[in-house]
């Protein structure tokens, strides 16, 4: 029985024509600096996202973790949305590895406003409290089933990100779903935050990698960090070739499985034992909320059927559509789904 995976988006195999790429490419040391394909990936996603300088590193979380470490000091602290992948999924890395705490707000949909932050910004001459030092903003939001940061209030934020003299760090994981949707360039989102993590391993199909980018003064520091991580990878340019062929090829593809997600999400809001709004899926990703059995229920029933589902939230299935599904495998996958919850 072939499964159907929509577990998340980071299950997705190379293409012939990535590995070709990756079994082609030209390679060197990284650790000093002398892997042209690492090389040419980093100049081209630095251009594309309109920074100084980008830096190839093996995750997202190691790409937001080294972001937050050379933005701050021990003992600094970050705003970000309840939801969000640093404060949810990233292991206690802000505290293990950079000594930094994480004050979360609540937001409508992943999104959180500049009237929000502003009460929260710790004052400079309060010796006694933590160093407001960076906001962060996830765009898309995953937990909030991939819902798109509206351009005006990114711009909002970074105004009192200036006005504070705040650093301010965008988790694009998945800024590309963004972008194709929107069509508001990656340029365009990412010049408006210092930094910026985005991923290549998600939608684009790469088996490894994230990009960080920001200024040369930045990335020179933030290549350091990742040295001292252990995220010197040698004779990376097989990896960064998959992660170059990605950027050229599969960015604009995104938007079939934005359509594939509004279809499931559909089909799935007609299942009167399911809950779920289909206007909220904005891109790639669909959570439901099974009403007559647990969620751990409902996953094992639909992997029994063929179908590969994760969890989402408490209480909450997550279906994530990509590159390895096609149109018809989401069909199937909604018939599964009418099948088990009914």
């Amino acid at each position: 029985m072939k499964l159907i995976d929509l577990r998340s988006d980071t299950v997705t195999k190379p293409s012939k024509e990535m590995r070709r790429a990756m079994y082609e490419a030209e390679v060197g040391d990284d650790v000093f600096k002398e892997d042209p394909t690492v090389n040419r990936l980093e100049e081209y996603a630095a251009e594309l996202l309109g920074k100084e300088a980008a830096l190839f590193v093996t995750s997202g979380v190691m790409g937001n973790q080294i972001c937050l470490n050379v933005l701050t000091n021990p003992g600094d602290e970050v705003i970000c949305e309840r939801d969000a992948h640093i404060f949810n999924y990233e292991s206690g890395s802000p505290a293990k590895l950079s000594g930094i705490q994480l004050l979360p707000v609540e937001g409508k949909n992943g999104v959180f406003t500049a009237e929000q932050v502003e009460p929260l910004i710790r004052p400079a001459s309060a010796y006694y409290m933590p160093r407001t030092k960076v906001i962060e903003v996830e765009n898309t939001h995953n937990r909030a089933s991939g819902a798109i940061w509206p351009l005006e209030k990114i711009i909002e934020l970074k105004i009192l990100a200036q006005k504070y003299n705040l650093y301010y760090h965008l988790d694009g994981a998945r800024i590309w779903n963004a972008s194709v949707e929107t069509g508001i360039s990656v340029k365009e989102y990412a010049s408006h935050f210092d930094t910026i993590s985005c991923c290549l391993s998600k939608g684009l199909g790469a088996p490894v990698g994230s990009i960080i980018a920001g200024t040369k003064e930045f990335i020179n520091e933030a290549y350091r960090i990742k040295k001292s991580w252990g995220g010197g990878m040698r004779q990376a340019g097989i990896l960064a070739a998959a992660g170059l062929y990605a950027l050229k090829n599969n960015i604009q593809r995104l938007k079939e499985d934005h359509e594939k997600a509004r279809y499931l999400a559909q089909r799935i809001s007609e299942n009167p034992n399911l809950e779920v709004d289909p206007a909220l899926v904005q891109t790639n990703i669909i959570l439901f909320k099974p009403l007559k059995v647990s969620v751990e229920e409902g996953i094992k029933r639909c992997k029994d059927e063929g179908l590969l589902l994760s969890v989402g939230k408490v209480d909450l299935i997550r279906a994530v559509t990509h590159l390895d599904v096609s149109f018809d495998d989401v069909q199937k996958a909604a018939d599964i789904i009418d099948s088990v919850f009914n």
